[in-house]
């Protein structure tokens, strides 16, 4: 039953059906998992990335969520971020923002977020910590003035909108000229040519894509045992928190290993 749910609330994400129902439903489900998910370590909401090679440098602090943070890792990576006043769109339980805000020299790091009791967890994960704030925002009309960032985040989160080429355009609204847009994301083959589309900003130059699936699944099995044992808490929600949380075995896990969805990386330039 998890998994046919599952399976059409993906599927009608697919068919590009009932924006507004389906921006609702998925708001209900982070709601949710933000409200029965109480372990503090569970200050990311993504299905993480461990790039080949050599690992990048962490504080040994932080080695527990290497998985998570990879995904910020090669979103940011090379970007101009001292100084830099950063939005992330879609930030979930901070953890994303809270590394950006420790680690990258920023003036500020807003991390937005539509959903109530996700930011009310965001603030509770990351008190006082200089130069960072959670706001509650839709992605697709940002509650922020023009030209007013220099960088724009997105991980993980833009298969809950309704509309991708709304919220595209609200991220040229409030980016700065010369200012970047990093976006990571999942998608199926045939989601890609709608996709394209919303990325044909006139205002937008493409500079990166990468294709992160091989990543992501090594990300996955890092962290298959410790999701299982908090899952474990949850007998009744069992079935469904396995998909959503990508497990072996599961439809979405099963999906990027057979590439009938793609994990992707794009970075952008505002003109």
């Amino acid at each position: 039953m998890a998994r046919g749910l599952f399976a059409r609330m993906l599927h009608a994400t697919e068919r590009g059906a009932f924006p507004g129902l389906r921006r609702a439903v998925w708001k209900g489900a982070y709601t949710t998992l933000s409200s029965i998910w109480r372990e503090p370590r569970w200050r990311f909401m993504n299905y993480g990335y461990l790039p080949p090679g050599p690992p990048f440098a962490l504080d040994p602090a932080e080695e527990p969520e290497r998985a998570f943070i990879g995904l910020y890792h090669q979103a940011v990576d090379g970007l101009p971020l001292a100084g830099a006043e950063i939005l992330e769109v879609g930030s979930g339980h901070g953890g994303g923002a809270g590394w950006i805000a420790r680690h990258a020299g920023a003036k500020l790091v807003l991390g937005v977020d539509r959903a109530a009791a996700t930011v009310a967890r965001a603030r509770g994960l990351h008190p006082d910590l200089p130069g960072l704030e959670f706001r509650i925002g839709d992605a697709e009309a940002l509650p922020l003035p023009d030209a007013s960032f220099d960088i724009v985040v997105n991980v993980e989160s833009s298969h809950c909108y309704g509309r991708m080429d709304r919220f595209v355009a609200e991220v040229a609204r409030v980016l700065r000229p010369g200012g970047w847009f990093t976006w990571a994301d999942m998608r199926s083959p045939g989601m890609m040519p709608d996709l394209e589309r919303a990325f044909a900003h006139p205002e937008l130059e493409p500079m990166a894509a990468t294709e992160l699936n091989e990543g992501v699944l090594a990300a996955l099995d890092a962290m298959e045992a410790e999701k299982a044992r908090e899952i474990a808490r949850f007998a009744p929600l069992r079935p469904i928190l396995r998909e959503f949380a990508g497990m072996q075995g599961s439809m979405l896990r099963r999906s990027l290993e057979t590439r009938q969805a793609l994990y992707l990386a794009r970075r952008f330039r505002r003109r």
